[in-house]
């Protein structure tokens, strides 16, 4: 047998595995699109999404053609943030425009949004929030040259980058497959209702043990630790040994210019925010914990040494009780570091 995963594309895949052929890899994340939504002129030249390698090779090619040109970014979530920060530093003029109340608010508590929002401003990135793009505007080359939002603004625009999400594809497999969840059903070694099918990464919903419950998880670290375990389990499959059943702890990470942030657990229940949050410190360094049913349930941490990292990890892991809000939000980091 003989099979190969590309580690490059670290959006959904799904696998058919046979003992006497070569398993097939196909991909199954479809980014989601402005001309979805029928938005005017989204089919411009220079509107960018960035979902492949290839996307990453034009939008560096239209930064050194469009040299010290005007980028609008549409979207505050990680392509929003992410590609801010990477425009902003190739010296290009940029504008974030989003219709949330903050940035990351799938993650972000309005607090840790507040710092990233006022750091961003301070580097020079125009924010713009509660509204969307609803039209393009373009020249006789048929090139973005502005960008029309719903609050009646025009924004010039050389350059614009979309970054609202994905969706995974499942439709190829309907009524082929268990489904659960909006994703592909799973077990904790990821075998599909279908034997010899196995889904893996953001297409897969599986049995997270930590929570005892059924979740699909849309992150690069989840892609590639769920298609090592089913690699595992293809192989213990072959050689008739035992594996454990997957134990993933929620993982989410994000640099941008200076700045590193790691989040762990689950973000629910209520949260106490710890450290200096101001945009200006020079330190960087505040997180925030979550706290649900009195135990501390998720942990993120801007700013933090590799092993401040693994303290708030261990926190999210071990989920120890939460004596008082006041308290952990007094000792802070230490509270994670004594865990």
């Amino acid at each position: 047998m003989s099979w190969k995963i590309d580690p490059i594309h670290f959006f959904s895949i799904i696998f058919m595995y046979s003992t006497e052929v070569s398993a097939s890899i196909c991909y199954f994340c479809q980014v989601i699109r402005l001309s979805d939504f029928g938005v005017q002129g989204a089919d411009a030249k220079n509107i960018f999404y960035l979902r492949e390698i290839v996307d990453a090779d034009k939008l560096v090619e239209a930064i050194k053609a469009k040299k010290n040109g005007k980028a609008l970014v549409v979207g505050g979530g990680y392509i929003g943030l992410e590609l801010s920060a990477a425009l902003k530093m190739n010296n290009i003029d940029v504008s974030m425009v989003y219709p949330e109340p903050w940035c990351m608010p799938r993650l972000f508590t309005a607090n840790l949004a507040s710092f990233y929002e006022g750091y961003y401003a301070n580097k020079g990135i125009k924010i713009i929030k509660g509204t969307v793009a609803t039209g393009f505007g373009t020249n006789e080359d048929m090139e973005v040259m502005d960008v029309k939002l719903k609050d009646g603004r025009v924004m010039e625009a050389d350059i614009v980058v979309v970054g609202v999400g994905g969706r995974p594809l499942t439709k190829l497999f309907k009524g082929q497959v268990e489904e659960e969840k909006g994703g592909i059903k799973t077990d904790g070694f990821f075998k599909t209702s279908v034997p010899d099918v196995y889904a893996v990464g953001d297409v897969a919903t599986f049995p997270m043990k930590l929570y005892n419950e059924m979740r699909r998880v849309e992150h690069v670290d989840h892609a590639r630790k769920s298609a090592e375990q089913a690699v595992k389990a293809i192989f213990a499959s072959e050689q008739g040994s035992s594996l454990d059943e997957y134990d993933y702890l929620p993982y989410f990470y994000s640099r941008a210019f200076d700045l590193s942030w790691q989040f762990y657990g689950d973000n629910v229940g209520e949260t106490v925010f710890f450290g200096d949050g101001s945009p200006t410190s020079p330190t960087h360094k505040f997180g925030s914990y979550w706290i649900k049913d009195g135990k501390v349930v998720g942990a993120f941490l801007e700013g933090g040494s590799p092993e401040e990292n693994k303290a708030i990890a261990k926190v999210a892991r071990v989920q120890p009780p939460a004596q008082s809000l006041d308290q952990l939000a007094t000792e802070g980091l230490t509270f994670a570091c004594k865990i």
